[in-house]
């Protein structure tokens, strides 16, 4: 088994963007997680995410460090079905704007058996555990 956490972009964000109001929990987080021994887990949707938020809101530098930092996590492939649950549980809750890449993750998690380490409430409403 997985001694695990999976991360969702917004932590990851977080820990790099010293004017994020989440920052300063992002990296207690990040030495809570090293000092239990709990691995940081990437689903590739989030790696993108992430990348992306980080190129467009902190710029190429920021974005590239943040690459060369996580290359060596663990990286997760989302199976088929994680799609196809993360489609139904976007459409089971219209009343909630909940992406696709989340509804996935979310999917992911279940699916493995593991807690997100996320700061969207989202995960609560689809009912997936959350690691804090």
């Amino acid at each position: 088994m997985i001694r695990g956490v999976l991360a969702d972009t917004g932590p990851l964000y977080a820990a790099n963007d010293e004017g994020d109001a989440h920052h300063p929990l992002a990296l207690r987080q990040l030495k809570e997680l090293a000092r239990d021994r709990r691995e940081v887990l990437v689903a590739y949707p989030i790696l993108l995410e992430a990348y992306s938020l980080l190129l467009y809101k902190l710029g190429r530098h920021a974005a590239s460090g943040w690459l060369a930092e996580v290359s060596d996590a663990s990286f997760l492939n989302p199976a088929p079905e994680d799609y196809s649950r993360g489609l139904i549980m976007v459409q089971a809750l219209p009343d909630q704007s909940i992406t696709l890449v989340d509804a996935t993750l979310a999917a992911l998690a279940t699916r493995m058996g593991l807690d997100v380490w996320t700061y969207d409430h989202h995960f609560d409403v689809m009912r997936v555990g959350i690691w804090r």
